[in-house]
Order: structure tokens, then sequence, then C-alpha cells
């Protein structure tokens, strides 16, 4: 997408707590290789929703899959000078966000509550096949329900980043 195309609205689906730390700490999002046409998806002025999965806090059985935080992506997505390591995983492509709010630890909008009111997702019944990448575009009905949701939950970032630093964890 390029920057003189409508913007759009992506969920940007976070499975584990380091990599959401540091997207969150950094305002930068950053792809693996081989997610090259995911990550292309992504434009300049582009709305994400932040999504963390069930198991991205270590504990599937207790939490839930939530969307927690309201983004925008602010540069072009291009390859890093110096890819990113996390867990032993190589990132080498990424943009940068200006996250504008995130609701507090363990909070947010429980998406499979949504499932059955969102186009995105035509066979509820196998919605969670639909989340295994990186991002996922949403139709604008999908994204004003869900940001309907998301707003009053959302807190000031400066204010709640710190509840998801991985080194508090």
């Amino acid at each position: 997408m390029t920057t003189t195309d409508a913007s759009a609205t992506h969920l940007l689906i976070l499975n584990d707590h380091e990599p959401l730390a540091w997207v969150l700490e950094n305002q930068r999002m950053a792809f693996p290789a081989g997610r090259t046409q995911q990550s292309l998806s992504l434009g300049k002025g582009d709305e994400i929703l932040l999504y963390t999965t069930r198991g991205c806090f270590g504990n599937p059985t207790r939490d839930l899959g939530r969307v927690i935080g309201l983004a925008t992506v602010t540069s072009e997505v291009r390859t890093l000078d110096s890819p990113v390591l996390i867990q032993a995983r190589r990132f080498t492509e990424g943009c940068r966000l200006r996250v504008h709010g995130l609701t507090p630890f363990r909070e947010g909008v429980a998406l499979r509550d949504l499932v059955p009111d969102l186009q995105v997702f035509p066979d509820p019944k196998h919605w969670s096949f639909r989340m295994r990448r990186a991002s996922l575009r949403l139709p604008e009905a999908d994204a004003t329900l869900i940001k309907r949701e998301l707003q009053p939950l959302l807190k000031p970032y400066g204010a709640m980043v710190g509840a998801y630093s991985f080194k508090r964890r």
C-alpha cells in the first residue's frame, strides 16, 4: 500500500510477551524473514489494533486473546539496516508506530466475543485459523466495531507501557 491509498486498519497479532514488550517500548514493528507479503500490506498512516493471543503471557488457560492498544504506522515497511533478534528469531523488515493508548495489563477487548459480528471471520467456528499470521487487515465495519469497544478501555501510552515491560514480568 502506498501513502496515496486510503488508510486501512490491521490487527497486529503478538503471540509472546517479549516481542510485545519490544514493540511497545520501541514503538516499532518488526517482521521475520518470510513474511514479506504480510508486512508490505501495512502502509504509512494505517491504523493498528494491537492484539495479544491467549498464549502471549504464558498461560493460555487463564488469558484471553485481547485487543489491547491502538497505534498508527508512521513509516513505510522497509528492510532493516540491522535485523532485530528476539528469542533467537531474526526480524528483517519493520516500520515505526505511534502508540496512542493501551489498556491496563491483562485487560482489553476479548476478540472471541466479537467474532460472530466480524466480517473478517466468515466461518466463526474456525476463526483462530485466520490469526496465524503477523497482521490481519480488517474490513472497515469490523475496525469500527472493535475500536468502539476498545476506546473506553484505553489509557495514555505513557501511563501503561511500563506494565507491559518484559523486565517487570
